[in-house]
């Protein structure tokens, strides 16, 4: 079936469909700077030159495993700041989090943001993580931060080094976006296209990996999961679709214990 760009339009932004995104992500602020009040993060420690290149850690009491988090607002917006909440429950549970920055589009490729945060993963695991810290490492990532949580699971020397990886709502084939006006923003050309496409890629064989997508999603970034897991085509991958989340709140039951997806994201840590 053929769509127009108003149909692309709608799939792919998920603002247009989720008429409270402005409260959601100010709850996140207010949330996150509660909680780097009471409980300081190790920050802006610097992985590379560009000045958004920075890391924050949430060590864990005792830590035995760590959360690397990727913030999503499709390679364009945002920062660690505004999902800091994130790792509460989590550094509660005995997890240590690293927070990932990365730099942003249009200053900069998405090939350039890919180079990024594996270059942050292995500043992570060489110099802020203890030796306990590293014994179970789980990468996760929303929106275009879950493209570029899965990119570790195909990146060879991050592959072998992490126990697992988990994507929210991620957009793995970026070819559809070149219908949007998000394409322009972000520097997308016919040319750049296919390199970016994770579904051509091979991960680790038996890597864990969980793909979550609110239930209240667009068909679209349920498509791009199931796109995902058929073409890697792993035993290990799982696909997820929360109850009662859209695009935004889902990162909410990610970060929050007692719910289907933060207990599934528990079980890949005991597991490990």
């Amino acid at each position: 079936m053929t769509h127009d760009e108003a149909w692309y339009e709608k799939q792919y932004s998920p603002r247009l469909s989720v008429p409270d995104t402005d409260a959601i992500i100010s709850c996140w602020r207010y949330k996150s700077a509660m909680l780097r009040n009471r409980v300081p993060p190790r920050c802006d420690f610097k992985y590379g030159p560009h000045p958004r290149e920075t890391l924050d850690v949430f060590h864990a009491a005792n830590a035995k495993a760590t959360l690397v988090y990727i913030h999503g607002g499709y390679w364009r917006s945002f920062s660690k700041l505004e999902t800091s909440f994130i790792a509460e429950d989590f550094v509660k549970r005995g997890i240590s989090v690293v927070l990932v920055n990365y730099p942003l589009c249009p200053d900069v490729t998405v090939t350039d943001i890919r180079a990024s945060v594996l270059a942050a993963y292995a500043y992570t695991w060489t110099h802020l993580l203890t030796t306990d810290e590293r014994k179970a490492i789980v990468v996760s990532g929303h929106s275009a931060g879950g493209h570029l949580a899965a990119l570790h699971a195909v990146s060879p020397r991050s592959a072998t080094l992490i126990k697992a990886v988990v994507s929210l709502s991620g957009v793995f084939d970026l070819a559809p976006l070149l219908q949007t006006s998000i394409a322009s923003s972000i520097r997308l050309t016919g040319e750049t296209v296919g390199s970016l496409n994770l579904l051509h890629d091979k991960p680790q064989p038996e890597l864990p990996i969980l793909l979550a997508v609110g239930a209240e999603e667009s068909g679209e970034f349920h498509r791009q999961s199931d796109a995902l897991s058929k073409a890697w085509a792993l035993p290990s991958t799982s696909v997820m679709s929360v109850p009662g989340t859209n695009h935004f709140t889902i990162v909410d039951a990610f970060a929050t214990a007692g719910t289907e997806l933060h207990e599934a994201v528990m079980a890949l840590f005991a597991n490990a």
